[in-house]
């Protein structure tokens, strides 16, 4: 059950409008005249009525407490069938050809490849039959899934698209870095800059004078750690010394640079697990079975943005009533 439609046991609240309309209806006063000394004696007699805009705005103050309470309680209406869920990037064939069985299912386009993410936070739109199926490269999760619904997983790993990465050298020995960023393999394509710009990811400083102040990168490469004061207490990971500076975060490793294949390769793979951090796998082909003891998703907020607008019309017409009874 959904914490947030505790507010529903707020409804009653929607009493307190009629309530307060019968409580302060306007009364009709009435004043003696002077030739009523010659009428028949008589009790006065009080009659209430209810005008239109008494009514109007009575209405309009239940409305606005009802959409009020429906934002709190997070109101969601299981309004999605049979859906596709396409991981961005993935080829309409591709799509045609995974799915098979849900020819008349509306396709759905994923913002990423975290499709468990987002049917978590959508599930509750869907009705209690509906299946879905996702297609592509989605992200595999930490743990095993569990949805309220049939979930099928027909995905496959894509080929990486080239990153580009931007590098500014500062060297005695360019050629020697250059030969080092060229062995790159696989989905690394760097770029080599003549200086350094905004799109620059990694600064090699080898040279023993210290570089200028207004220089930045996210990232130091340093041949010579007497040139950063900062590495002189650095703490050590994989026998690399590494420390944050203003300037940006620093590395620093003996016999730099590497002159054999391997140590490219080590300083390639910690350049992308420590600092850009590891590739997401691939989830496994696999069908989930339905689980009623699934925790219920956060809301997607497919209706906040219905009621939050009518929510504001119903406020602006209830200051509009208010305003003609007054006058």
């Amino acid at each position: 059950m959904n914490p947030m439609s505790a507010w529903w046991w707020a409804l009653p609240v929607v009493l307190l409008p009629v309530l307060w309309h019968r409580k302060k209806r306007e009364q009709t006063k009435t004043a003696p005249l002077a030739s009523a000394r010659f009428l028949p004696a008589a009790e006065p007699k009080q009659r209430r009525v209810w005008r239109w805009d008494d009514v109007t705005l009575m209405l309009l103050r239940c409305l606005l407490l009802v959409t009020l309470i429906a934002l709190l309680a997070d109101l969601v209406v299981a309004w999605r069938g049979d859906t596709v869920l396409v991981v961005p990037g993935t080829p309409a064939a591709v799509v045609e050809r995974a799915a098979a069985g849900f020819r008349d299912a509306r396709r759905v386009g994923l913002p990423d490849r975290d499709a468990m993410a987002w049917m978590h936070a959508h599930e509750r739109e869907f009705g209690p039959q509906a299946r879905l199926l996702v297609v592509g490269d989605a992200v595999m999760p930490a743990v095993q899934p569990r949805f309220r619904h049939a979930v099928v997983l027909r995905t496959a790993p894509a080929a990486a698209a080239p990153a580009e990465r931007h590098v500014a050298v500062f060297s005695t020995r360019p050629e020697a870095w250059r030969r080092l960023f060229a062995a790159a393999e696989g989905a690394w394509h760097i770029v080599v800059d003549a200086a350094p710009g905004p799109r620059t990811d990694v600064i090699v400083w080898d040279r023993a004078d210290a570089p200028p102040a207004g220089l930045h990168a996210p990232l130091w490469w340093a041949a010579h750690p007497d040139a950063f004061p900062e590495l002189a207490k650095a703490a050590s990971v994989d026998g690399m010394r590494w420390a944050d500076s203003p300037r940006g975060r620093l590395w620093h490793a003996d016999g730099w640079p590497p002159a054999d294949p391997d140590g490219a390769r080590a300083l390639f793979a910690a350049w992308q697990r420590l600092h850009l951090g590891a590739q997401p796998y691939t989830a496994p082909a696999q069908a989930l079975v339905p689980d009623a003891a699934a925790p219920a998703g956060a809301a997607s907020g497919a209706l906040r943005g219905w009621l939050n607008l009518a929510l504001v019309v119903l406020f602006a017409l209830e200051r509009m009533v208010t305003h003609v009874r007054r006058r």
